[in-house]
């Protein structure tokens, strides 16, 4: 079926459907259509200065700020001096909103587009479908709409009322929410609300373009994000879980109920839209959003009012929980389960909750598992007479993994929607992980692997002797320091390091300390006032401190933090220990951390993109395995193929055990990566299909067809996929391929050559003809690291030494090095040039010259290279300087006007706009390539 007949089908479903179909050519045509609807849906009738403020009125602004506009009335002064105000969507009623489908609407910005097909509520265009034929890459409607955005939607104000966006090549379909910045991985399926996948467009459409249900989900399920500045739209599964909380607080609410969905698929975004709906029903007094610890109340508060500013009413203590309850005007309250309890027990505060005992009041519990769901869940059911219970966990409590507390469907009722661990990976919304067992002692099972924790108390072993043993402790830290880089990929990522007690941390800190390692190493833990000091041998010995208290210790790792970072942390000082505790959480999302240790901290419910890594010398089971291992999964970028776990004690058999039980028998091979020699397999199959298209490097540039192109692309782009997973494993050889370093790294040169040739000349907007090659997925990201960046080449250039023998080859490999990186490719023939003619100050003692000598390099040839620009183009150099440098610091394109006021003469009206483009993208080209450490 072609584009057009898929795109005409469409139309027709949507006419049987209920929209109503319309011809809208151009501009022009949208506008007028606007005014007719505008008018029909606010009832009224406008004059045309009337029409015209309101299009000022939506014409400024961004993308985000405009979703913001589109849910917002405005206050019109009529030409007679009235006050109307002016609606753009009914949010309460479906039926008093005008559905309307078109296609093929022409719009001319940098260049002409016509865009598929385009539905329009009220006249506003809020959902763009682009069609591919079956057989096309759907990411190629993925990167028309980037084009477009770049082209013409940025142009149009109405256009950039888009608030959904769809993709299909008829077999495959997926949505995803306007931003300024659009990445595929925030694509998504529609599925029914047993996760099953409406893939194809026929039932995409059925489903989610059924009106009542799009307007739902432009209403009610996207969110705004004040801290990103960006729109959230709801997965399916989020999506559904919201529903069935709805249906039952509103028709059943003498029932509980929870919620699965697996650890990283964005439970808080969940929570918080039911919370927010929850809390415009009249019949709700309040809606009590409840967590386990008060570093999760500040994380959770946080998260909450990045989706909607001042959205919750967050506690500090316990008198202003009890304040907020009872006379506070918000109705979502974030608090703790442990102030819950205070506010319910304490004679103190039970005078003033009596007040509201009785009110209608729908808790919602975030990890309903970690809740104390023994006399505090009992007193709280007890007291409120007229409440509701949510529950909502990654990993629930079932008969298998409960040990003294009840299941959580004793405690939540029914589960009203499952999405698991298995489901999520397959979706691409979370990681899988590669798991690796490390043997530590020479204990062995039958099968010649480390006993597990289970066999070595079966075998009567005493576990703290062996696990404690400081021998062992020092290889597991020269494993990890040797082994950090390739599993942090040089750290780009950060780390956990999850100890079984406090005691072994504590020796774990002082060890890496004794290695003197570069790694910043951090730890955490919580200690009780009174902890008891004897060990089983009747005294508490760390590194020789007898008797020495868990809080000494942790003061002077404080101490070090301090030093480290230059902070001023004091343990003693009022909220010291959670303020310590928020600045770490802050610095590892920064990147500020390499190895974070801990005993339970951070294991639950912390999340960082940035984590990819965690190390286990602690015995782990069911939800408390796949908790902590879930730190790890978050996905970030292609360079993050999956979360490592590097365990020190053999928990396979805890390891498969809890992903039959959050999953199903079936899930073990989607959830976990396979092996190293699997991968070595796979890579070395992708390198034979290579070298039948090019026999070497060089032949890459013998390949004529477009077909023989696209092939090699797609080859050697799965290869450096499966070489990013292989870089992860501590045991990574090249021996192991069937290609040598050399080799790869030059068949990469022809890739990225490749790249270059077909595509950047049309990123840049030269055009060019139609190629099957035209917005294929490079996925560039692959190629790029974080460690191989300005710092990077910077502290090779100090390394380098004119004196010895190496030193022609050490440059060799810097040049070679930058030019395997697409983002400093450019700067090859510059960084040539500066080692050439400043080989001098390349030796030992003076080293430490080389920055200031090349930032000073740089700023001569960009000078240069804007003066030469100048002179071509004739303009005034004080003045192109000045754009220059606005450029430079507002990071965006010189502006149109300011070019023409640095023309020397007069350009003709037919030459003007080709000019003013050169000159921007000669602009563009000097700042790329000559703000060498802005990188």
């Amino acid at each position: 079926m072609s584009e057009q007949e898929l795109e005409k089908n469409l139309i027709e479903q949507l006419s049987s459907q209920g929209y109503e179909v319309i011809s809208i050519k151009d501009e022009e045509d949208l506008v007028a259509n606007f005014k007719i609807q505008l008018e029909k849906f606010n009832k009224l009738k406008l004059s045309d200065s009337e029409f015209k403020k309101i299009q000022v009125h939506l014409a400024g602004g961004s993308i985000f700020e405009k979703a913001k506009r589109l849910r917002d009335k405005f206050e019109l002064m009529t030409d007679k001096g009235e006050i109307k105000y002016i609606s753009f969507i009914d949010k309460e009623c479906m039926e008093n909103n005008v559905f309307q489908v078109t296609n093929q609407i022409t719009m001319k910005g940098q260049y002409e587009n016509r865009y598929d097909v385009t539905i329009l509520i009220n006249g506003l265009p809020l959902t763009q479908i682009e069609l591919k034929k079956r057989g096309v890459q759907l990411k190629k409607a993925f990167y028309q709409i980037q084009r477009y955005q770049r082209h013409s939607f940025s142009y149009k104000a109405l256009f950039q009322y888009i608030q959904i966006f769809i993709i299909s090549n008829e077999e495959n379909t997926r949505y995803f929410s306007n931003n300024g910045e659009l990445r595929y991985e925030f694509t998504f399926p529609w599925t029914d609300e047993h996760n099953l996948k409406k893939n194809r467009l026929v039932d995409f459409t059925k489903s989610f373009l059924d009106k009542k249900h799009l307007w739902s989900m432009i209403t009610k399920y996207i969110v705004t994000n004040e801290t990103q500045k960006a729109l959230m739209i709801l997965r399916p599964y989020q999506y559904y879980a919201v529903e069935k909380i709805i249906d039952r607080v509103k028709n059943y609410p003498s029932f509980n109920g929870y919620i699965w969905h697996t650890t990283g698929s964005g439970k808080t975004l969940t929570s918080f839209k039911a919370s927010q709906i929850i809390a415009t029903l009249g019949e709700i007094d309040k809606v009590v959003f409840c967590v386990d610890r008060k570093d999760l109340d500040y994380q959770t508060a946080k998260e909450f009012n990045a989706f909607e500013e001042g959205s919750i009413s967050k506690v500090e203590d316990t008198n202003e929980f009890v304040e907020k309850m009872v006379s506070g005007k918000k109705k979502v309250v974030v608090t703790t389960i442990q102030k819950l309890n205070n506010a319910i027990s304490k004679p103190h505060y039970l005078k003033q909750m009596e007040k509201i005992k009785d009110k209608r009041i729908v808790f919602i519990f975030d990890e309903c598992h970690r809740t104390q769901f023994g006399d505090t869940h009992k007193r709280i059911d007890e007291f409120f007479t007229n409440k509701q219970f949510f529950g909502f966990t990654g990993t629930p409590i079932f008969a298998e993994n409960a040990v003294k507390y009840r299941t959580t469907k004793d405690l939540f009722g029914d589960c009203l929607h499952k999405y698991t661990i298995k489901e999520a990976i397959d979706d691409e919304n979370v990681l899988g992980f590669s798991v690796e067992y490390y043997s530590t002692f020479n204990l062995k099972n039958k099968d010649g692997d480390d006993l597990s924790p289970d066999e070595m108390v079966e075998n009567g072993i005493d576990t703290k002797e062996v696990y404690s043993n400081r021998e062992r402790l020092e290889k597991i830290v020269d494993f990890i320091i040797e082994n950090h880089n390739a599993k942090t990929s040089n750290r780009e990522y950060q780390s956990i390091f999850a100890i079984s007690n406090i005691n072994t941390l504590i020796e774990y800190y002082h060890i890496f300390k004794e290695k003197n390692t570069n790694l910043k190493i951090a730890s955490i833990f919580t200690y009780e006032a009174n902890v008891d000091l004897a060990n089983d041998e009747g005294t508490f010995e760390v590194e020789g401190d007898e008797c020495k208290h868990p809080r000494e210790h942790l003061d002077e790792m404080v101490a070090d933090y301090n030093k480290m970072f230059g902070d001023n942390f004091n343990l003693n000082a009022d909220n010291g220990f959670n303020s310590y505790f928020i600045d770490i959480s802050k610095k590892i999302k920064e990147r500020k951390i390499d190895i974070l240790l801990v005993v339970n901290m951070f294991l639950t419910g912390f999340d960082s993109k940035y984590l990819n890594t965690l190390y286990v010398d602690k015995n782990l089971k069911y939800h408390g395995l796949i908790q902590a291992y879930s730190r790890t999964n978050r996905i970030l970028n292609v360079n993050k193929p999956h979360g490592n776990i590097v365990c020190f004690r053999n928990l396979k058999k805890r390891t498969d055990e809890a992903i039959k039980l959050f999953s199903d028998e079936n899930a073990i091979e989607t959830v976990l990566m396979k092996s190293y020699s699997e991968y070595v397999v796979i890579l070395n199959k992708y390198l034979e299909t290579l070298k039948e298209l090019a026999s070497s490097s060089e032949e890459v540039d013998n390949l004529e067809t477009e077909d023989n192109k696209l092939a090699f692309i797609e080859t050697f782009k799965n290869i450096l996929r499966v070489m990013n997973k292989l870089e992860t494993f501590s045991t990574f050889d090249f021996k192991d391929f069937d290609i040598i370093q050399d080799d790869f790294e030059s068949y990469k040169s022809k890739y990225i050559d490749m790249y270059d040739t077909l595509v950047g000349s049309k990123v840049k907007g030269d055009g060019g003809k139609t190629s099957v090659i035209d917005e294929i997925d490079f996925e560039l990201e692959l190629l790029t690291k974080d460690s191989i960046n300005v710092a990077y080449i910077v502290s090779l250039l100090k390394n380098l030494d004119n004196k010895q023998n190496s030193f022609i080859k050490d440059v060799e490999y810097i040049l070679k090095t930058v030019d395997s990186i697409p983002s400093l490719k450019n700067k090859k023939e510059l960084l040539e040039r500066f080692i050439e003619e400043n080989r001098e100050i390349f030796t030992i003692e003076v080293k430490e010259d080389v920055e200031d000598r090349l930032a000073e390099f740089m700023q001569r040839e960009k000078e240069k290279a804007i003066q030469e620009m100048a002179t071509e183009e004739e303009l005034n150099l004080d003045k192109i300087n000045e754009i220059v440098e606005k450029c430079e610091f507002t990071e965006k394109s010189a502006d149109t006007t300011e070019i023409k006021e640095s023309f020397l003469g007069k350009v003709s009206v037919l030459r003007l706009n080709k000019k003013i483009q050169n000159i921007q993208n000669k602009i563009d080209t000097i700042l790329d390539k000559f703000n060498f450490f802005s990188m």
